[in-house]
C-alpha cells in the first residue's frame, strides 16, 4: 500500500514541479516579451513623433522605385543625433525611415547606417507596407509604424533583432537551468519520501503480520471453547449463561475468520488462473436470491457472457459476496442492482442500492478497517466493518480498484478489474 503511496506522492511532486515550472517560465516570457514590444513600440512612436523632413540632410539623389515612373530628387539623410533625453533604449536602437509625398515620390531615406538594408529594400518594403492599408505591425524582425505628417506620409521601423535573439538565448538558459534543477528536485524528492515513508511502511507491515498472528493464535482457543460449551450444552441442557458464552465465541470465531481473510488478502500470494467472472458473479447471485427474498427484496442482474479475468476464484467469489451481502443488510428500498460489464479493457462489477445520504466525510472512510457509518448498529449480525477492507483488499491484489457513490439516494459500488485478453 505505501509503495503504491510512494510512487503516488513522487508522481503529484513531479507533475507539481514541472507544472510550477512552466507556468512560471511562461508567465516570465510572456511578461518579458510583452514589456520589450511595448517598449519598441513607444520608442518607434516616439522617434515618428519628432522625425522632420527639415532637419533630414539634402545629400544625394533618392530614386524612385514606382512601376513605370522617373526616378524623382530627394534628400537621403543621415543618422541624425537624437535628444539625450529619451534614454540609453533609444539611443542604442537602430531606426530605418522612408518619407513619401503625397503624389507618391521618396522624398527621404534612412538605412540606419548599419547595412543591413540598402535603401531600395527599404523603400520596397516601405511601398508594400502603404499598399496593405495598415498603420502598425511587424514585418520580419522589424516592427513599423505608418504616420500621416503635413504634407507628406512617414513609413518608420525599429530593428528589433537582438531583442528577439536575448529572449531565445535567455529561454534556452532557462529550459536548461530549469530542467537541470527539476532533475535534481525530482532525485532529491525521491530520496526524501522514501526516508519519510519507509518507517510507516515498516509500521503497516508489523501491523499486519500482528493482526495475521494473531488471528492465528486465537483460532485454537474459540475452537477449544466452542467444543467444551457444546459438550456442556448436551450435559446440563438449555442455560442462559451457557447460551451467552456460546454466541460471543460464535461472534469471536466470525471476527477471527475475517481478519485471516483480510490478512490473506493483503499479504498472501494467492495462485492465479484464468476466471469467468460471470459465472462466479451469476452463482454468487443466485445464491443471495434467497436472502434478498426473506427481506422482500429482489435482486436484479445484467452481466455479460464470458468476462474473463486473471485472477484468483475464491477470492473473487468473496467479493462478490461481500457486495451482495453488503446491498442487501443497507438497502433501504426493495431493488438490488447487480452488473458485471465490459467496459474498454476492464471488468466492471457494480452493487447498487438504495439508501440515506451518506456524508462525504464518512464516505471516504468506508474502506478502512473496523469501520462503520452506523455506530449504534455495530452490534448487529457479527459484522464488523472488515468487509469491504477485504474487499478492496481483494479489488487491488487483482490490479483493479473499488469505488463507492451516494447520489440520489442511490448507493453505488463499482469495482474495475483488468479483462484477460
Amino acid at each position: 500500500m505505501f509503495s503504491r503511496s510512494r510512487k503516488k506522492i513522487i508522481l503529484a511532486i513531479m507533475v507539481s514541479l514541472i507544472l510550477l515550472f512552466t507556468v512560471t517560465l511562461s508567465v516570465i516570457m510572456l511578461a518579458s516579451y510583452h514589456e520589450l514590444r511595448r517598449q519598441s513600440s513607444e520608442m518607434l512612436e516616439r522617434y515618428a513623433d519628432l522625425y522632420s523632413l527639415d532637419q533630414q540632410p539634402k545629400t544625394e539623389m533618392v530614386p524612385d522605385l514606382r512601376p513605370d515612373s522617373q526616378d524623382l530628387p530627394g534628400p537621403a539623410p543621415e543618422q541624425r543625433d537624437l535628444p539625450p533625453d529619451l534614454g540609453p533604449g533609444f539611443q542604442l536602437s537602430t531606426f530605418y525611415s522612408v518619407a513619401f509625398s503625397e503624389e507618391g515620390a521618396v522624398l527621404s531615406v534612412n538605412d540606419g547606417g548599419n547595412g543591413l538594408y540598402s535603401k531600395d529594400e527599404l523603400i520596397r518594403m516601405a511601398r508594400d507596407l502603404l499598399a496593405k492599408d495598415k498603420t502598425a505591425g511587424r514585418l520580419d524582425s522589424l516592427s513599423y509604424t505608418i504616420s500621416r505628417k503635413q504634407g507628406y506620409t512617414l513609413v518608420a521601423f525599429i530593428d528589433d533583432t537582438m531583442t528577439e535573439r536575448s529572449m531565445r538565448t535567455l529561454l534556452h538558459n532557462v529550459l536548461i537551468v530549469g530542467g537541470t534543477s527539476i532533475v535534481i528536485l525530482f532525485f532529491l524528492s525521491l530520496f526524501l519520501s522514501g526516508q519519510i515513508i519507509h518507517p510507516l511502511e515498516e509500521n503497516d507491515k508489523k501491523q499486519k503480520q500482528f493482526i495475521s498472528d494473531a488471528s492465528h493464535e486465537l483460532k485454537t482457543p474459540v475452537a477449544v471453547i466452542s467444543t467444551n460449551a457444546e459438550l456442556l450444552s448436551r450435559e446440563l441442557g438449555e442455560n442462559e449463561w451457557l447460551a451467552n458464552i456460546q454466541y460471543e465465541n460464535e461472534r469471536m470465531g466470525d471476527l477471527v475468520k475475517q481478519l485471516l481473510d483480510l490478512s490473506r488478502a493483503e499479504n498472501t500470494e494467492t495462485p492465479v488462473e484464468t476466471v469467468d467472472l460471470s459465472r462466479v458473479v451469476t452463482g454468487e447471485m443466485l445464491a443471495f436470491e434467497s436472502v434478498a427474498f426473506d427481506q422482500g427484496k429482489t435482486i436484479q442482474s445484467d452481466i455479460d457472457e464470458g468476462i474473463r479475468v486473471m485472477g484468483n476464484q475464491a477470492q473473487l467469489t468473496q467479493l462478490t459476496s461481500i457486495l451482495l451481502d453488503n446491498a442487501v443488510r443497507h438497502g433501504a428500498g426493495n431493488k438490488i442492482e447487480l452488473t458485471c460489464k465490459r467496459q474498454g479493457r476492464s471488468a466492471v462489477l457494480s452493487a447498487v442500492n438504495d439508501g440515506d445520504e451518506i456524508p462525504a466525510e464518512k464516505l471516504e472512510h468506508l474502506f478502512d478497517r473496523f469501520y462503520r457509518v452506523d455506530e449504534a448498529r455495530s452490534n448487529e449480525g457479527h459484522h464488523y466493518g472488515l468487509g469491504l477492507s477485504i474487499a478492496k483488499a481483494v479489488a487491488e491484489k487483482h490490479g483493479g480498484n473499488i469505488a463507492v457513490s451516494c447520489r440520489d439516494g442511490k448507493i453505488r459500488f463499482t469495482v474495475s478489474i483488468p479483462e484477460k485478453k
